[in-house]
């Protein structure tokens, strides 16, 4: 994520489905370069078993939110610390392969200038009204954000780089960019069309 290029970058459902991991390899053979495989309520095993259903010339575009141990048996291409796995980060550090990113999410402003040097890139939510989380409400004003991150870019040695999340579609994705982010995350955008690849060509 230290390239100066936007990314798009695609969060899996949490709860996974009979037509997703098909219309995931429809998604990378269109060009997704990064999906971020967030399944909290799976086990370790089920988890394992989606690794092993996509395609391994694919698992280096995959980001795993939980069980990071499976990060020393696949080569994954990165791992996502929720908040809840922030604080318990050291103890697992040494399961960060080399050349594997690491990522996490913030809410503020705030937690993103006290932890500005620790990751290759951060979440940045919830930027407008999200899709699949009902009531979780647009949280920054733009003219805002752009200030701030345009502040952050200008530091020495500037990490990390701040993708957005939250409500973004093909109709605002372009003010995601103008205001200074790095890149842009959805999930329910893409998941939630009625064909999920077009949607995503739509917001490349």
């Amino acid at each position: 994520m230290r390239s100066t290029a936007f990314r798009l970058i695609l969060i899996s459902p949490p709860e996974t489905t009979a037509a997703e991991l098909p219309t995931l390899q429809r998604l990378f053979g269109a060009g997704l370069q990064t999906l971020h495989l967030r399944k909290p309520s799976a086990l370790v095993t089920e988890v394992e078993a989606y690794l092993q259903a996509v395609p391994q010339q694919y698992h280096r575009r995959i980001v795993l939110h939980s069980h990071y141990t499976l990060a020393q048996r696949y080569s994954v291409g990165g791992l996502h610390l929720p908040a809840a796995a922030r604080a318990t980060w050291q103890k697992q550090a040494r399961l960060r392969q080399p050349g594997v990113s690491l990522s996490t999410s913030f809410h503020s402003v705030t937690e993103l200038r006290q932890h500005r040097r620790q990751y290759d890139y951060v979440f940045l939510s919830p930027v407008f009204d999200s899709i699949s989380k009902q009531g979780y409400g647009q949280a920054f004003a733009l003219a805002d954000l752009e200030k701030e991150l345009q502040r952050l870019r200008q530091r020495q040695q500037y990490v990390p780089q701040v993708v957005a999340l939250g409500g973004i579609t093909a109709d605002n994705v372009a003010q995601v960019r103008a205001t200074g982010f790095a890149g842009a995350a959805v999930l329910g955008s893409v998941w939630q069309a009625a064909d999920p690849v077009a949607a995503f060509r739509e917001l490349r």
